[in-house]
């Protein structure tokens, strides 16, 4: 009986553990092999963080539009 209660608590230990696995690469978008809405959306992310680093003032005009201009050229 102990053994029975032992193997059902890990059944369900895993199940939850897979269910959270599951929900979250759902949640971020997780889908094997980018696609191209996928690459517009991470080159797009990348200029938002710019120019959050800018506002920041960790980087200068300068660094700020070289930078800007790299991403924008790789697209």
């Amino acid at each position: 009986m102990t053994m029975i209660m032992v193997v059902f608590l890990a059944l369900l230990i895993v199940g939850i553990l897979a269910l959270v696995h599951y929900l979250t690469n759902t949640r971020r978008g997780h889908q094997p092999g980018p696609s191209s809405g996928e690459a517009a959306w991470g080159s797009r992310r990348a200029e938002d963080l710019l120019a959050e680093r800018f506002a920041r003032g960790e980087i200068d005009e300068d660094e700020y539009k070289r930078r800007l201009l790299l991403l924008r050229e790789q697209r």
